[in-house]
């Protein structure tokens, strides 16, 4: 095992970046003499905005103080990875109450310009499990706990809100407890000291509990926990199986494979922040590629619907779906019969997420300049008059019957990928066919109408 000399500071700590000069600056350590290393050395985490990062194995820094580089670091013995430690539940209840005093809470129902039903926002609140800081520097902050498949608490993320719900403030909950116990002379808990040695406290997805209560619904993959949210008062609960479940990785550079294994086997449909140039984008549909290859029976699909449609001043802001949902009244919104609508045919020929079109809608994008898609720069029209373009399989299944009846079905097994074999190939096309057209456009069963194209490129090829 090996382990590097060098590495960021943990924790909540930030100082001012030497190139924004904002306080977003996270400076690399000394990890045998806990000292900083010069202040040049870190990453600045406002990525699409300033993107610094000086990194001391590549720079020479490391070689010139005699230790190996990134590629060619120190070995040292074998250590037993420590067990994960979780926040204890007791500590996570304590958050659950004071929503009268939750600035974030309190918008949705009274400041918002189209402001939701108290049944909405206590649904929302435990479906979640949203919390309130009720004292301290954060007094008035929501808690967002990202709880694992088991129900484990992995992370407590806090924020505080403007009252226009714009984000003011970041911290966590093992940090401000950590402090409270600091500033107060007293001994810190053993389960945060067990907790701190975690390489890694926001490990799973926001919201990623709900996946095996809601084991059919399509997933709606964004950024941030206050998305999620947004997403979901707008498009629907899950308790319809058609609706998409919303969860969030935490930030742009959370997304990777480890915290999606626990997406394998679902449709996944993912929002990434706008940005200069579309690197959010392009960062995402990248990783998404790569994550789909290591996940069998699993779709992602990066839509491009805000690059499409949002101007370049958006995009400089870095704003998000939900910026654009806050704009519309929910009640208009949720009367439109709205679903994940996806053009399947380019995606099962041949996947291309580096380029992909509109996940919703016809697969033609419509231009930003269009009146319709934009109206002053700020409320996205698009995102509903898109939605509103339902996609069946018709054609798709009219060239699968006409391909199969005019070519020879293979009478032996054959293998169609490494972990499916199909013993008699005529009872597969039949049973598969009857399934896409009783389900007809319906995204739970798209691995049904995959399985029909692979077996058809199969007998073609």
């Amino acid at each position: 095992m090996h382990q590097y000399k060098y590495i960021f500071e943990k924790g909540s700590k930030k100082h001012q970046c030497p190139a924004c000069h904002k306080k977003r600056f996270v400076r690399y350590i000394d990890v045998q003499t806990k000292e900083y290393l010069p202040e040049i050395y870190g990453k600045c985490d406002r990525e699409m905005n300033c993107g610094y990062h000086l990194n001391p194995y590549k720079n020479g820094y490391a070689k010139d103080n005699k230790i190996k580089s990134e590629f060619n670091y120190q070995t040292i013995k074998p250590l037993v990875k420590p067990k994960r430690v979780c926040i204890p539940k007791d500590v996570f209840y304590k958050t659950r109450k004071a929503y009268e005093e939750n600035t974030f809470i309190q918008n949705l129902l009274n400041n918002i310009a189209f402001p939701f039903e108290s049944e909405d926002i206590e649904k929302i609140i435990a479906q979640y499990h949203l919390g309130t800081i009720i004292k301290g520097y954060r007094k008035s902050a929501t808690t967002f706990p990202f709880i694992d498949i088991d129900n484990n608490v992995r992370a407590i993320q806090v924020k505080q809100f403007d009252k226009n719900n714009h984000t003011i403030g970041t911290d966590f909950l093992h940090s401000i407890i950590e402090k409270y116990y600091s500033h107060s002379n007293q001994q810190i808990p053993n389960w945060l000291k067990g907790y701190n040695k975690n390489e890694t406290k926001v490990s799973c997805l926001f919201g990623e509990h709900l996946l095996s209560k809601y084991p059919l619904n399509p997933v709606a993959l964004v950024e941030a926990p206050k998305t999620a949210i947004y997403g979901t008062l707008y498009f629907g609960f899950p308790n319809n199986p058609k609706n998409l479940l919303w969860l969030a990785v935490y930030n742009l550079s959370s997304l990777n494979i480890n915290k999606c294994k626990a997406l394998k086997g679902r449709n996944v449909y993912l929002f990434p922040d706008l940005s200069k140039e579309g690197k959010a984008f392009n960062l995402w549909s990248n990783k998404a590629q790569k994550i789909q290859q290591q996940l069998d029976n699993s779709f992602f699909k990066v839509s491009d619907l805000l690059e499409e449609l949002a101007p370049n001043q958006d995009k400089e802001e870095g704003k998000d779906i939900a910026d654009y949902l806050i704009k519309l009244d929910w009640r208009e919104f949720r009367e439109r019969q709205i679903r994940v609508s996806v053009p399947y045919p380019t995606i099962i020929k041949k996947v291309e997420v580096n380029n992909p079109i509109s996940s919703f809608g016809s697969g033609k994008p419509q231009a930003a300049s269009e009146p319709s898609i934009i109206q002053n720069n700020t409320c996205f029209e698009g995102i509903i008059s898109i939605k509103e373009k339902l996609i069946n399989w018709d054609d798709e299944i009219k060239e699968l019957e006409t391909f199969f009846k005019s070519n020879k079905i293979p009478l032996a097994p054959i293998q169609l990928n490494q972990c499916s074999i199909i013993i008699d190939v005529s009872k597969f096309i039949k049973s598969h066919l009857s399934t896409v057209k009783a389900q007809n456009g319906n995204p739970i069963y798209l691995s049904y109408l995959e399985r029909l194209f692979k077996l058809k490129d199969y007998i073609y090829l």
